[in-house]
C-alpha cells in the first residue's frame, strides 16, 4: 500500500497554467512497476462524468432559462468536454471503456418546472449522443430522462437508445409527490425491462440534499456527504425493492451510481430479518426476501470502498462494479489500476473480471 499522487499534468490537453491551479489529491493504491501495470486488463468504468459546455443550455428558449439552477461549474480536466482527449485519458489510466453521466446536468433532476427538465434533458442527450460517436465502443452515455410525465419519459429513453444510448437516468430522489413505491413508474420501468436496459439512479440527483440545503461546509457538510447521501440511496433502494417492482417486472434492472457499497449487506440483512418476521401478518408487496431479490435485480459502483470491497470473497461480486469518477476530484485517475489493485487483491482474477468488466459489459449489453 502506498500514497500515490494525482499528477495533473497527466491530463491530456492540460496547460502549464491550467495545472497550477487544479485541485489534487492523494489515494491510496499497490504498488505496481511498469510491466506490472502493462500486464493489468483493461477496466470499464461504471460511473464517469463529462462537463457540459456552458452553451449548451444557452439553446434552451429564455422562458425557460429563468428556471436553471445556480449550480457551480467544477474545473475539470480538458477531456471531461473534449472526447479526443478523453481517450487518451482512458489509455493513460488502463481504462477500456466508461459510462458516462452529466456533471452539471445532475443540478437539472431538482427543476420545478416540468417543461425546463423535459427540454434541457433533451439538449444534454443530443449533445452526450454525439460526444459518445467518437468512439461508441469506448463512451456510452446515459440518457438523462424527465418522469413528470411517464409517456414522454418512455419516448425519451427510446430516443436516446435509439442514438446508442445506455439504461435510464432518473433522480435519485424523487419528488415527494412521486414516490418511488408509486404505479406512476410502471409503463417506464416495464420500457427498460423490455429494452434490456437498467434504471440508473445517480446520488445528488433530485429533491435531495443538494436541492433543499446545497452543498455546505464543516460538520454539516461531513453529515451530508455520509448520513444524508447513503440515507437517500437506503431509502431508494428499500423503495424500488418494497414496492414490487422487480416483481411484476421480472427482467427490470436498477444501478445505484456512486452510493458505494459497503453498507448494502448490512441493510440487507436487516430487511431479510424484518420481511421474515412480519410476511405472515401483514401483507407484503414481494414475494421473495429483499436480498435475493437484490442478488437477481440490483448493481452498486464502488470506487475507494474498501470496507466494501473486503466482502468480495462471499459476497457482491455479480451485483457490483469499478467506477473511476472521472473528471471530479475523488477521481482516481491516473493511479485507477493501483488503487484496484489494492481493494481486489488475492480474488480470483475470475472475480476480478466481473468487477473491473464483465458485469458491466452483461448489464449494459456494451458491445466491446
Amino acid at each position: 500500500m502506498v500514497e500515490l499522487n494525482v499528477d495533473v499534468t497527466k491530463f491530456a490537453g492540460m496547460s502549464v497554467e491550467r495545472a497550477k491551479g487544479f485541485r489534487s489529491r492523494t489515494v491510496i493504491g499497490a504498488e505496481l512497476t511498469q510491466a506490472e501495470l502493462a500486464a493489468m486488463p483493461k477496466m470499464i468504468s461504471t460511473d464517469a462524468h463529462v462537463m457540459e459546455p456552458h452553451e449548451l443550455w444557452r439553446e434552451l428558449p429564455a422562458r425557460l432559462q429563468q428556471h436553471m439552477p445556480k449550480a457551480p461549474f467544477r474545473d475539470t480536466p480538458p477531456g471531461a468536454t473534449d472526447p479526443h482527449l478523453r481517450l487518451i485519458d482512458l489509455d493513460t489510466d488502463g481504462v477500456e471503456a466508461e459510462v458516462l453521466f452529466p456533471n452539471y446536468g445532475m443540478s437539472l433532476f431538482g427543476i420545478d418546472d416540468v417543461e425546463t427538465q423535459q427540454e434541457s434533458f433533451k439538449l444534454y442527450n443530443d449533445w452526450i449522443a454525439d460526444f459518445c460517436k467518437t468512439d461508441s465502443r469506448r463512451l456510452y452515455g446515459v440518457p438523462c430522462i424527465s418522469v413528470y410525465d411517464i409517456k414522454s419519459a418512455v419516448k425519451e429513453m427510446h430516443r436516446g437508445h435509439d442514438m446508442g444510448l445506455k439504461g435510464a437516468m432518473v433522480w435519485q430522489v424523487p419528488d415527494p409527490r412521486l414516490g418511488f413505491r408509486s404505479d406512476h413508474y410502471d409503463p417506464l420501468w416495464a420500457a427498460c425491462a423490455e429494452a434490456k436496459q437498467p434504471v440508473i439512479c445517480h446520488i445528488l440527483t433530485g429533491h435531495s440534499y443538494a436541492k433543499t440545503v446545497g452543498f455546505r461546509r464543516g460538520v454539516d457538510g461531513i453529515r451530508d456527504a455520509v448520513n444524508e447521501k447513503t440515507n437517500d440511496s437506503a431509502n431508494t433502494l428499500f423503495d424500488f425493492i418494497f414496492s414490487g417492482a422487480f416483481d411484476r417486472h421480472p427482467d427490470l434492472k436498477l444501478l445505484l451510481a456512486e452510493s458505494e457499497i459497503g453498507w448494502l449487506p448490512f441493510l440487507l440483512q436487516q430487511w431479510d430479518y424484518y420481511f421474515d418476521r412480519f410476511r405472515n401478518t401483514a401483507p407484503m408487496p414481494i414475494s421473495h426476501k429483499p436480498s435475493e431479490i437484490f442478488a437477481e435485480h440490483v448493481y452498486g459502483t464502488f470506487l475507494e470502498d474498501y470496507v466494501g470491497t473486503r466482502q468480495f470473497p462471499w459476497w457482491g461480486d455479480k451485483n457490483c462494479m469499478w467506477s473511476n469518477d472521472y473528471p471530479h476530484f475523488n477521481m482516481t485517475f491516473p493511479h485507477s489500476r493501483q488503487v484496484v489493485e489494492h481493494h481486489l487483491k488475492g480474488l480470483s482474477e475470475e472475480k476480478r473480471q466481473r468487477l473491473t468488466r464483465d458485469n458491466a459489459i452483461q448489464l449494459f449489453g456494451l458491445k466491446i
